[in-house]
């Protein structure tokens, strides 16, 4: 079976890659910018702002199954208008979709937590992209899948993880909010749901984040103590009232979802309870 993983070159896609691989597979796989010298996949340059590109790709690879794990950031025309072109192409030549989306899509008020079936109330940019690439993929594709997952964690190469060990040393500014709620999964759990669901015939909209809620802070703490670092050192604020835009509080309820599936999401108490990061 033919895979294309766009986003191929990031955090979560080079794990997506690296257990296709694993499977025995030689999956392909896009970048945007710098070349990419892993053998393990197929690579093509892709961004998605570029329709024309796009078709190149897809016919070159011609996919059966197709995974969006590219974030784009709050770059509308990538990330918004980018996933709506990727979702008219799946829906035109028959291609199975699993698109990542972000917990970024809720804002964090008047719920306690949110499950699969609450509405998107983004209040950034990002969030608002992620929300539109989400309802353009269950219009145009109605046997799609959605994944909207929260802080992804693992191996020590994670943003949140470097940050942690940049604070810890000094070489950065900034602080770690202690309101600023989510639910980290572990990027080997997440991977390994996504594949599941892109394998299987499920449609609609999945929840992939892991059962502890932690604020920022806190995670920064388990991430020091994990890799011998004094969390003494990491530097705590409240989010409330700096006027940064986001939700505070944003609690993936993946329940449901997690009763569907065989991969287990653990927390992230559990995931960086080590001395040192994970292996690969």
């Amino acid at each position: 079976m033919s895979v294309l993983i766009v986003g191929g070159s990031g955090f979560l896609g080079a794990e997506l890659v690296r257990q296709a691989v694993a499977a025995g597979g030689r999956p392909a796989a896009t970048f945007h910018s710098g070349a990419c010298d892993d053998g393990r996949a197929t690579w093509h340059r892709l961004d998605l702002r570029d329709p024309i590109r796009l078709e190149k790709v897809l016919d070159t690879v011609a996919p059966a199954v197709l995974i969006n794990a590219m974030s784009g950031g709050a770059d509308w025309a990538a990330t918004a208008e980018g996933g709506m072109r990727l979702a008219q192409a799946a829906a035109r030549r028959s291609i199975r979709l699993v698109h990542v989306s972000s917990d970024a899509v809720f804002s964090g008020t008047g719920r306690d937590s949110y499950d699969e079936s609450c509405l998107p109330d983004p209040l950034t940019p990002y969030g608002a992209a992620k929300a539109a690439a989400e309802t353009a993929v269950r219009l145009l594709c109605p046997d799609a899948a959605v994944a909207r997952t929260s802080l992804i964690i693992g191996h020590g190469r994670s943003e949140h993880e470097q940050l942690v060990h940049a604070l810890a040393a000094g070489t950065r500014q900034g602080a770690l909010f202690t309101d600023d709620i989510r639910c980290p999964v572990h990027v080997n759990d997440l991977a390994a749901a996504l594949w599941e669901i892109a394998l299987s015939n499920a449609a609609g909209v999945f929840h992939l984040a892991g059962p502890d809620a932690l604020s920022r802070y806190e995670l920064g703490e388990l991430i020091a103590r994990r890799d011998g670092l004094d969390p003494a050192r990491l530097p705590s604020a409240r989010r409330s009232g700096t006027g940064l835009p986001g939700g505070l509080d944003v609690r993936l309820d993946s329940r449901t979802t997690q009763q569907k599936l065989r991969t287990r999401l653990r927390g992230a108490r559990e995931f960086l309870s080590g001395n040192r990061p994970e292996p690969n």
